[in-house]
């Protein structure tokens, strides 16, 4: 269900709470006249700020999948509001909001909040795009926030195997552990002596030694996101 945009915040100036009555008059009345006049691009201030402000959406709905890029980004997601479908539109570059959009599942109730998208010069679209701001909600709780990106490079010393017995990732000589998946180990070709560079999200090893890299991408391979 869609809610009320969110009001622009008010244009607010400088207190003048020490001046007398006159001069609170005077003062107002020249602040109104500064308002008045046109700004270098031909309006009023208080026109360009009207002209400047956009309205941001919050609007409910249940996640039904990601959306992706051709080039497999993720690049935004779809939700069903009362069983219309409704788009969500994110920057594919954006790693946060990927990792963010990627731990979401089917059938969660999210709330999320963007700005109309308008119409597109490719034509009118089935449904309803919005450009994503930020996940506002999950279940009606805030979000987890996403781990931090780092970056790392070494050499494979080790590699590590999933519980069904394929390699998903590696263990290089700075101590971190680069989880790759499965099919991203197939896509790397990884032994051990090579030199590995990769970034994602990280956290600490359990042992405390190093850090676990949530591998996004890595020798310039882009693998996707864990879901």
């Amino acid at each position: 269900m869609f809610t009320s945009p969110k009001a622009p915040m008010p244009h607010t100036r400088d207190p003048i709470a020490a001046l007398d009555a006159q001069e609170a008059h005077d003062a107002e009345r020249a602040l109104k006249a500064r308002d008045a006049q046109p700004d270098p691009e031909g309006g009023t201030e208080a026109e360009t700020e009207a002209a400047d402000a956009v309205d941001v959406w919050a609007v409910e709905g249940v996640f039904q999948q990601l959306v992706y890029s051709p080039k497999g980004a993720v690049e935004g997601v779809l939700i069903d509001t009362d069983g219309i479908p409704t788009q969500f539109v994110t920057d594919p570059h954006d790693a946060p909001t990927t990792e963010l959009l990627a731990a979401l599942k089917p059938g969660q109730t999210l709330v999320l909040e963007g700005i109309d998208a308008g119409p597109s010069p490719k034509g009118e679209s089935p449904h309803a795009v919005y450009r994503f701001e930020r996940l506002a909600a999950v279940d009606g709780r805030p979000p987890e926030p996403a781990p931090p990106h780092a970056s790392v490079s070494g050499k494979v010393v080790r590699l590590n195997h999933a519980r069904h017995g394929a390699p998903n990732g590696v263990l290089l000589d700075s101590g971190d552990f680069v989880h790759t998946r499965p099919d991203g180990f197939e896509t790397l070709g990884l032994k051990v002596g090579d030199t590995l560079e990769a970034e994602g999200p990280a956290r600490p090893l359990a042992t405390g030694t190093g850090r676990v890299i949530e591998a996004h991408r890595a020798n310039g391979h882009a693998l996707a996101p864990r879901r």
